[in-house]
């Protein structure tokens, strides 16, 4: 009896959301780290920003290309060159507080979103999406980014912004981590790529 009940709750333990497989990515693999100040690391040493440390988790080299301030518009204005010249097997794209800050609308980040992840997809680069808390109440991403994550059937991290965000002793300010926060962001991307099978 006690054996059928632990097979039963291990068996429930993995039940839970399946994350969407990713290709391994080889040593040499590039990983471009897209978005704006959280990638750029705004609030702490560019070897503190969640790229830099990632790349230490990951073993494999991640560019970042941050923006500090950049909307979504920018982003996918930016995009085109920042493939070719960097020529990434993944990207990670973390987008839209500037958006919601300057209250452009949740369609035009959500469409400009679904153009740059489109737009990886046709040149063969792999994509991760982070979900960026829209200010007020709940702290949490729009439900666009889930949407958008399901349609494509990628990866998607949607709470380690809203952690970092209710804890004073993870941020440089009110919208930024700091070394901590983005060292916890850093891992949890980590982590999120190994459930995906790309490391």
């Amino acid at each position: 009896m006690m054996r059928a009940l632990l097979l039963l709750i291990f068996a429930l333990a993995g039940c839970g959301p399946s994350v969407p497989k990713l290709t391994p990515l080889p040593q040499d693999a590039v990983i471009l780290a897209f978005g704006d100040s959280l990638t750029y690391g705004t609030g702490a040493a560019a070897e503190e920003s969640y790229p830099a440390v990632l790349q230490t988790l990951v073993g494999r080299m991640v560019i970042r290309s941050g923006v500090p301030g950049e909307v979504t518009t920018e982003s996918l204005q930016r995009l085109p060159d920042t493939l070719d010249e960097t020529a990434p097997k993944l990207m990670i794209l973390c987008i839209g507080g500037n958006d919601f800050l300057r209250q452009l609308g949740e369609k035009q980040a959500a469409d400009n979103i679904r153009s740059m992840i489109q737009l990886a997809k046709d040149r063969g680069v792999e994509v991760v999406l982070v979900g960026v808390p829209k200010f007020g109440l709940m702290l949490t991403p729009p439900k666009f980014y889930a949407q958008l994550a399901e349609e494509f059937n990628i990866p998607y991290e949607d709470d380690i912004m809203h952690k970092i965000l209710l804890r004073k002793s993870l941020k440089s300010d009110e919208i930024h981590p700091n070394a901590k926060g983005y060292r916890l962001f850093a891992e949890s991307v980590a982590d999120l790529l190994k459930k995906a099978g790309a490391i």
